[in-house]
């Protein structure tokens, strides 16, 4: 099953094929690769009549943007009550990733509900870049702990979140997520509700390795010591192309056996103006009864 982020006014995705992706962000149309776009394209994306720039990946690694016309360093999309500062950065990101929109909404809700009844809810965001969960779950009520190894990224989140018109209610941290976790277990502390979104590869600030397909499951279970006795939910996202949702289940549900509620898996997407679905990697979700 694929949930598609269909709530955009600010974002679409115009056509896709040939390894790449046609997007409106605002009023800018920006053209970048996409690894599982590999059908043929319908129509001369390069040639779009708005194209505003391209990114162009490198033979040697990595790439460039390329400037078709006048672009601003930067600039505000929103989403319903949120609001996101959108830059064309190295290696193809904007800073935003669209298709998150079915998990702020999902887990939105969650909290929002828990919020209503009177319940204080502590949120541990992980590998949480520029905070589009951590800024949806503060406006849903949440005390949420973003945690990032990039400070420039633990910063764009803070901008965002003024930008949503959030004054508090997140603390922010620049740190290897295994060793903040790893502290906080050791602390005491413990979350109603854990957002992860662990990339394919990375480095902690101090060089720490981290690559998904021998990190993840460990890293789950260590994670779930820091979860209340009557937690909310637990959140994974992955965007690595090949691993599928029931692998996210499975951890979860390994992980967390022997608490009360269910787990659901599930591909991410967005709608394209072609009428087909653009897939943009898998969810996985325990959710606690």
């Amino acid at each position: 099953m694929i949930h598609i982020a269909d709530g955009w006014k600010d974002y679409s995705v115009l056509a896709t094929g040939d390894g790449y992706k046609l997007e409106r962000w605002g009023e800018h149309v920006l053209l970048r690769p996409d690894p599982q776009v590999i059908w043929r394209a319908q129509q001369d994306m390069f040639a779009y009549p708005g194209l505003s720039a391209v990114y162009r990946r490198s033979e040697k690694g990595g790439g460039a943007w390329e400037y078709r016309k006048p672009l601003p360093a930067s600039w505000n999309i929103g989403y319903k009550d949120l609001t996101f500062k959108i830059m064309p950065m190295g290696f193809k990101h904007t800073g935003l990733f669209p298709e998150q929109a079915v998990n702020w909404e999902k887990t939105g809700a969650l909290v929002g509900g828990a919020v209503a009844a009177g319940r204080r809810v502590k949120v541990l965001n992980l590998f949480a870049y520029t905070g589009g969960a951590s800024v949806a779950l503060a406006k849903a009520g949440a005390e949420v702990t973003h945690v990032d190894a990039a400070k420039g990224m633990v910063e764009r989140a803070g901008e965002n979140a003024r930008l949503s018109g959030i004054a508090q209610g997140i603390r922010y941290i620049v740190d290897d997520c295994k060793k903040f976790v790893q502290r906080e277990i050791r602390r005491g502390n413990r979350y109603d509700a854990v957002v992860m979104d662990p990339p394919s590869y990375g480095r902690g600030p101090n060089g720490e390795m981290w690559k998904i397909e021998s990190e993840l499951f460990p890293f789950v279970r260590l994670c779930a010591e820091l979860l209340a006795d009557d937690p909310l939910f637990f959140l994974i996202n992955s965007y690595t192309t090949g691993l599928q949702p029931t692998v996210l289940s499975n951890i979860l549900s390994l992980c967390l056996a022997g608490r009360k509620g269910r787990v659901e898996a599930y591909e991410v997407g967005l709608p394209t103006e072609e009428g087909i679905p653009l897939p943009c990697g898998a969810g996985g979700i325990y959710i606690h009864e």
